[in-house]
């Protein structure tokens, strides 16, 4: 009775396992070079115990430098870019925000850039889950406003997006290779 209980243990856990190397048909695409990451406002505000909501979110994918040229190469100046690779970069504000003076609905946006030398124009734009700039439409920016550009210290290899405090709401930040710039964002705390 013990060896046919021990069988039968075997053959149900040979089955488990043939089971779980069984293929699903399903072909699954590589894992992209300029992977998508997300950054909320709070930072941490999804691993948090406390009910906070959060302000705002950016999706972006994120492109790494690899030894090249980026901005006046790469990125053209004075052209628009869609704010990373791939996919339009998206905000979404969770409540309405102040950018350069103009209030903002909450709501999903589009946000993109012209680079310069000394300065970027930061586009806020209606159209959204577009790929590229290729479709971008200027008849629907929100907004458009100036950043100066700022020299980083070290080189950033992956294009990165983040947000820090400031004392009327938050920095959107933004780094690649050499370059930085601050976006100031408006809202009651």
């Amino acid at each position: 009775m013990k060896k046919l209980s021990l069988l039968m243990l075997f053959l149900v856990g040979s089955l488990a396992v043939n089971a779980q190397n069984v293929s699903t048909g399903v072909t699954f695409p590589k894992v992209d070079s300029s992977p998508l990451d997300v950054i909320y406002y709070p930072l941490n505000v999804t691993k948090s115990k406390d009910l906070i909501a959060p302000v705002m979110r950016v999706l972006y994918s994120r492109p790494q430098k690899k030894g090249r040229e980026i901005f006046g190469v790469l990125e053209q100046f004075d052209k628009v870019w869609r704010l990373g690779a791939n996919e339009n970069t998206e905000i979404q504000f969770f409540k309405a925000v102040t950018i350069a003076g103009k209030k903002i609905k909450a709501g999903r946006y589009s946000l993109f850039a012209i680079p310069s030398q000394d300065k970027w124009t930061v586009i806020i734009n209606k159209q959204t889950d577009k790929w590229g700039a290729f479709s971008y439409d200027p008849e629907k920016d929100v907004l458009r406003t100036e950043v100066v550009t700022n020299k980083t210290e070290k080189t950033i290899e992956a294009f990165s997006i983040t947000f820090i405090d400031a004392p009327e709401g938050a920095n959107l930040v933004v780094a690649w290779d050499n370059t930085q710039v601050f976006l100031p964002i408006g809202f009651k705390k």
